[in-house]
């Protein structure tokens, strides 16, 4: 699911991702991709993130120990 995510956020179908991936390692992961895959996580998932989380994640992993605690 994430990978679907961030697939369509960065426009870019063969993306791979894992959760070692951060932002040094997408070019295009500055502040507003990182609004965008927020959004559509918080859409997909059905959940909220808090600013600080919103602003602080900034790796996959860290993404997905975000929604397993907000589930």
């Amino acid at each position: 699911m994430l990978t679907e995510i961030f697939r369509d956020v960065f426009d870019s179908m063969s993306l791979e991702i894992s959760t070692d991936t951060g932002i040094d390692d997408i070019e295009d992961w500055d502040s507003v991709a990182q609004v965008n895959l927020v959004l559509a996580i918080e859409s997909t998932f059905g959940i909220r993130f808090s600013l600080d989380q919103a602003t602080g994640i900034n790796s996959v992993g860290g993404f997905i120990s975000a929604i397993e605690e907000l589930k």
